[in-house]
């Protein structure tokens, strides 16, 4: 019989919200060099703006990692308590990576929340604090490649399938950061023709 315990599924959910949060982050560039798929690929309009998946996906990434530390709290080996989950200064083992799990969520909330306020706090202003998305992915990566995720404190294999998991997720977002500004701005591509022109 297939047998798991609250830790394994805690551990699990975490490498979930780690893929949708890279994945929001991954949308969050294309929507940001206002990619347009009926353009370019898949050249075919989407059921929806890809901004509104990015929305979506981010309420989605924040359930799920809402749920990978609660779940600790039916562990009988894990002994978490709530406050282990909300501030994990005193968490039963490991609290330092814990402490980065909840620094990672608190930033990750903090974005979606200031998201939900854009209209009132202007483009400029917003757009700065989106910016710790980036701190929140960086803290994200380095807490899932280095927590043991049988909270056992064992040392970390970098070429275990869910560490080869964190790392391909966080290359992935290292290259498309890079492909980013390599793109430039809307109005950086569109002076680039005029200024050949001219020259």
């Amino acid at each position: 019989m297939f047998d798991i315990s609250a830790i394994d599924l805690s551990s699990t959910v975490g490498l979930v919200a780690m893929v949708l949060f890279t994945i929001n982050i991954l949308l969050g560039l294309l929507v940001s060099t206002n990619y347009n798929p009926r353009t370019q690929w898949p050249r075919r309009k989407l059921p929806v703006p890809l901004w509104r998946f990015h929305n979506w996906n981010a309420y989605g990434a924040i359930a799920v990692a809402v749920l990978h530390p609660t779940i600790l709290l039916f562990s009988r080996t894990a002994h978490f308590a709530l406050g282990d989950i909300l501030l994990p200064i005193h968490s039963p083992g490991q609290t330092f990576y814990n402490i980065l799990g909840a620094l990672t969520f608190y930033s990750f909330a903090f974005v979606v929340v200031t998201s939900h306020f854009r209209p009132k706090l202007r483009s400029r202003p917003w757009k700065k604090l989106h910016y710790t998305a980036y701190f929140a992915a960086a803290v994200m990566y380095v807490h899932g490649t280095l927590i043991d995720p049988d909270l056992k404190n064992k040392p970390t294999d970098f070429l275990d399938g869910e560490k080869l998991l964190v790392e391909g997720c966080f290359l992935l977002v290292v290259a498309a950061t890079i492909w980013r500004i390599r793109r430039g701005t809307e109005k950086q591509r569109y002076q680039a023709p005029k200024v050949e022109k001219a020259a």
